[in-house]
């Protein structure tokens, strides 16, 4: 076990279900030092912040939706007031909210405010959370640390019904992109996890099949996303920034994607 976040206060939206990468993300940095904020939509956010203090770690909770107007300056307010300043921010907000419906639609059948739901879940969310907490990331000494949690939907492959989720996660790419730019020369580094098959929670049964023909063989894991969020929001990849990290088992260096025996 490390220190390596020692002194770092990281705010991480999209951490109420327990078997989530946000919330993997939290035990992972809170066990190295960090003091936590955590976001969700729902209530659950309750049970977070027991599990994180009952395992030592400084945790705060904040309830909001952050596709509505103001939500993520008030949770980016109360962190602040709660910690003092934030360091880090894990945007893990998006794919599916508790209470919404999935959007699974060709383009064709999707209406506008179909697209705009999705656009709002898994773009404005991370969108509103980083201009809130910008002005304090941008105070953060040595420098301060933004992980979007994005996918290779997107910016790398896609799958059928998938046009409003696939176009904000390569949102995602060009927003960080973006602000790397913008403020590289003030500490801050802004980079994308892209995460392929991995047996959260939500992982529908297609998608463990899907998981058992990467060359890995398997999905991947929550703890093993938050593994490189950590290292992005870490002091050692200070000189990283504007930059996507795959981690999808190689699945997208590979051509043939179907039953190894088939090909292999």
């Amino acid at each position: 076990m490390t220190n390596r976040f020692d002194g770092r206060i990281a705010l991480i939206t999209g951490a109420g279900s327990p078997t989530g990468i946000g919330f993997a993300t939290a035990r992972l940095l809170g066990r190295e030092g960090a003091r936590i904020a955590i976001a969700s939509t729902t209530e659950r956010i309750a049970s977070r912040v027991s599990e994180l203090r009952a395992a030592g770690i400084a945790a705060s909770g904040h309830l909001g939706d952050l596709t509505q107007d103001g939500v993520a300056a008030r949770i980016v307010a109360e962190a602040l007031a709660e910690h003092g300043r934030i360091d880090i921010l894990v945007n893990s907000a998006g794919m599916t909210s508790v209470g919404e419906p999935d959007v699974d639609l060709a383009l064709l059948d999707t209406t506008d405010a179909e697209w705009d739901r999705v656009i709002a879940l898994n773009l404005r969310t991370a969108f509103s959370a980083t201009r809130a907490a910008l002005p304090a990331l941008l105070d953060a000494s040595p420098g301060g640390r933004i992980v979007f949690v994005s996918s290779v939907t997107g910016p790398l492959v896609s799958n059928p019904r998938s046009s409003g989720y696939a176009a904000a996660k390569a949102g995602l790419t060009g927003l960080a992109r973006s602000l790397a730019v913008e403020h590289g020369r003030r500490g801050l580094t802004v980079n994308c996890v892209l995460p392929g098959w991995i047996a959260s929670g939500s992982q529908l049964p297609e998608e463990v099949v899907a998981g058992t023909n990467t060359p890995a063989g398997r999905s991947g894991t929550v703890d093993e996303v938050a593994e490189a969020i950590a290292f992005l929001a870490s002091p050692g990849a200070s000189y990283i920034t504007g930059q996507t990290l795959v981690v999808d088992g190689g699945n997208v260096v590979q051509e043939y994607k179907g039953p190894p025996g088939d090909y292999y």
